[in-house]
């Protein structure tokens, strides 16, 4: 039984952008690189597609990255005061 081969994110990438720069033709690039001339096409056609992304990813992440943070910090003082008030009466401390 022969084994699917995977390839590197780097690899495709490389293929695709080979592929969109046209200076060889998708039968070229399939003999040189060891690829059907399908999978060419859909690596090319997914970076044509996902390519606009690439420029709002990281705007959208430190969003995200920064959303979940701070509702993390909320929880956490949330639960640290349910802690000190029940430390405070456990103690019996008045104010």
């Amino acid at each position: 039984m022969k084994k699917r081969k995977t390839f590197t994110k780097e690899f495709k990438a490389r293929v695709a952008l080979d592929a969109i720069k046209g200076q060889k033709t998708i039968g070229e690039l399939a003999t040189e690189y060891g690829v059907h001339p399908n999978q060419i096409g859909q690596w090319k056609k997914t970076l044509l597609k996902d390519s606009a992304e690439l420029f709002f990813r990281s705007k959208d992440r430190d969003i995200e990255t920064y959303e979940a943070e701070k509702d993390r910090l909320y929880q956490q003082i949330g639960k640290l005061q349910v802690e000190l008030e029940w430390l405070k009466k456990t103690a019996g401390y008045k104010r």
